[in-house]
């Protein structure tokens, strides 16, 4: 597979002078779409001013979304087919050859000069291969210095004398350092990969990814070629990428709007059920019982023991008249909405209307003839509130939660032979609130009462929701998300191995049965891009301590990248982290120091001390600011092209217990992207085998 560089010696005879010459025309061609967008009039095509304002809106998107990034490549790759592609020609393409690149471009004429990756046309630039060219004569990948177009790559799908290679500037861009925010990864996706971006809407996809294997990328890639492929759809529904924490979020923030899509919404589990202000945390024991499925059937039945069967009559005075509904039929209209299993708040605003129709039947018989309007009367009668009020009482989902966690004979109540008094004790407060407002209520807390009202009132459904990071998630967070997409779909990311949460998810198929989509499709991914090959598997050997099920991750990387273990004496970790710092910081890219929360105040005070500028995660990494103290528990999700990672065993001994502490060791092991030190003076964790020694290749 040949590989050329610009020639400046012979430039006449260059092909990547027309190359450049291309992609100066197709941003031209960008600039004149985004003037045409700016230029239009629209004073004289809408009705009122509500239109205006709707239709200015989308024009202020369209222009925004046809922004040229200078360091951003226009195209990256070149279809030559064999034959002229049938969906080309439907989208205007005339000839054989296109230029793949994030969004699509047309000249003067319409016709297309890059075509969006996300088209079926493109499709084989990920999926082509010697075995199934996919009509393809030739597939050329561009290399890019600055924004500047400086190589290309042919390989020649039909030429048999062609062996297959693995591509140099494919190579190149999966290892080259990055500083900043998350790149999109369309110019490097890979068959297995974007056979799951380009998995229908209609059914949800869990991918198992290992880390380095571009779970989150993929996640990410899928939900812009959605709202491509179905985006009258998802833009009346809406799409929510959901991740840990927002670090996590600022890290990615910037990769859909580089493929021209801005109106995706992000959040984290705590901001989706943010109903109430969270002040304070539960211990590991609580947690798990208020993180525990069966806290829906406490929920539900803790809802329901408002409900009470009435024993009066309901008697409604119009005029001269009196209508009595006995309390034998208000009972059979209150069990038929219980049977019914209707929203609480639902059934409450159903009930008034049910006992009306009652008294409406009796008009009726009596010879009057009364219409829908002497209904609405009726059920807005005094007695007939009465009767409501007493038999189906409103519900706050908040003071709902206060009194269970703060009245233990309620708890005991409604938790009767779903948790055991231990448990129940256990989520207990020591000390009840005096109000919902003033009670210092834990992140599980506010997914107790996000679950209570759904129970009243259901939860708005959107068309898809992407989940990262999900093997932390709780089932009752599970519960919260699946919630948001009750009748669209989702994409479920994460990794087995890295849950490190005391309730983390066991398996992928009881995570999707919490979220409310069981059966769908489970995808592994077990081939690495970014990890260097030693450091994954010196990673895996606890793979059988924190995930024996889950097949060894490998790594395309030819690199074997930069792996040294460091043992120290206790007086010199600080001085030896330093040290392994300033290594990292001659090289280029972004570092990362990893460290237990313990650790951190002492790093923090020792990098100042030395005059060595830091980050905190979240932080923009810049060419003058490239490291970032990072805890141990914000570190997933995260990648660095170099790591130095503090004293494994402290990272171990700050979770509550061994198997949470080696999944998070799991973790950051695995964030680094060309080179990891690992500095310690306790023992490292068996299962690593032996102190001070790095794993063989």
């Amino acid at each position: 597979m040949p590989s050329h560089a610009h020639d400046p010696q012979h430039p006449g005879d260059d092909p990547l002078q027309r190359e450049r010459a291309h992609l100066a025309s197709s941003r031209s061609a960008l600039r004149a779409m985004r003037a045409d967008a700016e230029a239009l009039n629209i004073r004289d095509v809408t009705a009122n001013w509500v239109n205006a304002e709707v239709l200015q809106g989308e024009i202020d998107a369209r222009i925004k979304a046809l922004a040229d990034l200078s360091h951003t490549p226009l195209f990256f790759g070149r279809l030559d087919y064999l034959h002229a592609p049938g969906l080309a020609v439907a989208e205007g393409a005339s000839g054989e050859n296109f230029y793949i690149g994030r969004r699509h471009v047309h000249d003067a004429d319409g016709d297309p000069m890059v075509i969006d990756w996300r088209a079926p046309v493109s499709q084989p630039f990920y999926r082509a291969s010697k075995k199934a060219p996919m009509d393809l004569r030739l597939r050329r990948r561009f290399g890019y210095t600055g924004g500047e177009l400086t190589a290309y790559e042919d390989e020649h799908l039909t030429d048999p004398a062609e062996a297959e290679q693995t591509s140099r500037l494919l190579q190149s861009e999966i290892e080259r350092p990055r500083v900043g925010p998350m790149r999109d990864i369309v110019a490097t996706i890979q068959p297995e990969q974007d056979e799951i971006v380009r998995a229908g809407i209609g059914g949800s996809v869990c991918v198992q990814g290992a880390p380095g294997t571009g779970k989150t990328a993929v996640g990410l890639h899928r939900v812009a070629y959605l709202l491509y492929a179905h985006r009258e759809r998802l833009a009346r529904s809406g799409t929510l990428v959901i991740g840990p924490n927002d670090s996590f979020l600022h890290y990615i923030e910037q990769v859909l709007p580089a493929l021209g899509e801005l109106e995706v919404k992000q959040a984290t589990v705590d901001t989706l059920v943010g109903h109430v202000e969270v002040r304070g945390a539960d211990d590991a024991a609580a947690a798990t019982v208020k993180g525990d499925a069966r806290m829906a059937q406490v929920l539900r039945r803790a809802i329901r023991s408002h409900i009470t069967m009435p024993e009066e009559p309901c008697v409604v005075v119009r005029g001269s008249r009196r209508w009595r509904v006995p309390a034998y039929e208000l009972e059979e209209i209150v069990q038929e909405l219980m049977d019914r299993e209707i929203r609480y708040g639902a059934a409450h605003d159903a009930l008034p209307q049910r006992i009306a129709h009652a008294v409406l039947v009796r008009m009726e018989q009596a010879g009057e003839a009364p219409d829908d309007r002497v209904q609405d009367a009726v059920a807005r009668n005094p007695a007939v509130k009465a009767t409501v009020k007493a038999v189906w009482p409103p519900v706050d989902p908040a003071k709902l939660v206060l009194r269970l966690l703060g009245d233990a004979d309620f708890l005991a109540a409604q938790a009767a032979g779903i948790l055991t008094p231990e448990e129940q004790k256990t989520i207990l407060w020591a000390k009840p609130a005096r109000s919902a407002k003033s009670a210092k209520w834990s992140s599980a807390d506010a997914v107790l009462i996000d679950e209570a009202m759904d129970l009243v009132a259901r939860t708005p459904s959107l068309g898809h929701v992407v989940l990262d990071e999900a093997q932390d998630l709780s089932p009752m967070q599970y519960r919260a998300v699946g919630r948001r997409c009750t009748t669209g779909s989702a994409t479920v990311l994460g990794d087995i191995a890295q849950g490190t949460t005391p309730w983390a998810t066991n398996t992928w198929e009881e995570a999707l049965a919490h979220l409310g989509k069981p059966g769908s499709t489970v995808e592994e991914l077990t081939q690495g891009f970014r990890v260097p090959r030693e450091v994954i598997a010196y990673a895996s050997r606890l793979l059988p301590a924190i995930a024996p099920d889950l097949a060894e991750a490998t790594s395309i990387r030819e690199s074997a990248g930069d792996f040294e273990i460091r043992a120290v004496a206790a007086d010199d970790l600080d001085a030896s982290v330093l040290a392994a710092c300033q290594d990292a910081l001659t090289k280029e890219g972004s570092i990362g120091l990893i460290a237990a929360e313990a650790r951190i105040p002492l790093l923090r005070t020792a990098l100042e001390a030395a005059g060595i500028s830091w980050l905190a995660p979240g932080e923009e990494t810049s060419a003058a600011s490239r490291l970032t103290l990072v805890p141990a528990t914000l570190a997933k999700g995260l990648e660095y092209d170099y790591v130095v990672l503090d004293e494994p065993a402290a990272i171990v001994d700050g979770e509550p217990d061994d198997r949470t502490g080696l999944r998070r060791l799991y973790v950051c092991l695995t964030r680094a992207v060309s080179g990891l030190t690992v500095v310690h003076s306790a023992d490292l964790p068996e299962q690593l085998g032996q102190p001070g020694r790095p794993a063989a290749g």
